[in-house]
């Protein structure tokens, strides 16, 4: 995967001119990605890209709120100085959670989104008041977040997931369903604000 992430830096670098098809051709952004920091703003913006929906448990922090994703804050902060829209759409069961991450990060959001059903992406593309076509869906999940994505008409990028304790679903499988953090990855240690 890193050698997927290096070609496209090195071609994204080169072809800064060239306006690249969202997820089409050979300069279009990756469709994944090990952290949102290392997701580039600039390409996203080449590709036509105004709005980002984004997954909160495992993309953002761990659901055990024991991680958060590296400079993932910083990030956020300068896609919106940038000028992208943001909308947090989670699944997760705690929802004063959700609501303290999404006044913490100014960002509106819907939980439960019940994602992948396209009901919240519709809700959250129709709030930014862009077109399905101008939005980037990030999270961890391939059969909630990417999936979601696709049903909805939006481009999506896979970041690993952050570690976190196994599901019910990931313990019948005995295996995660996301792409693990890297190993060899910075990761923070995170201290709870509740």
């Amino acid at each position: 995967m890193l050698n997927r992430v290096s070609l496209f830096f090195s071609r994204s670098v080169k072809q800064k001119s060239k306006k690249p098809a969202v997820n089409q051709g050979p300069y279009s952004f990756p469709r994944e990605a090990y952290s949102l920091a290392a997701i580039e703003l600039d390409w996203l913006k080449l590709c036509g890209i105004q709005g980002i929906i984004i997954d909160l448990d495992n993309t953002i922090v761990s659901e055990d709120d024991r991680y958060v994703s590296p400079g993932a804050e910083a990030w956020i902060e300068q896609a919106k100085l940038q000028g992208f829209q943001f909308f947090i759409l989670s699944n997760g069961k705690r929802r004063y959670r959700v609501k303290a991450w999404s006044h913490r990060l100014e960002i509106p959001a819907i939980n439960p989104a019940k994602k992948p059903f396209p009901f919240a992406f519709r809700k959250a593309i129709k709030y930014m008041r862009i077109k399905p076509k101008q939005v980037v869906v990030i999270g961890d999940s391939r059969h909630t977040d990417v999936l979601g994505a696709w049903l909805s008409g939006c481009a999506s990028i896979q970041v690993a997931t952050l570690p976190h304790p196994f599901r019910w679903w990931e313990k019948l499988l005995g295996k995660r369903v996301q792409t693990p953090w890297p190993n060899d990855r910075e990761l923070w240690d995170f201290d709870s604000f509740y």
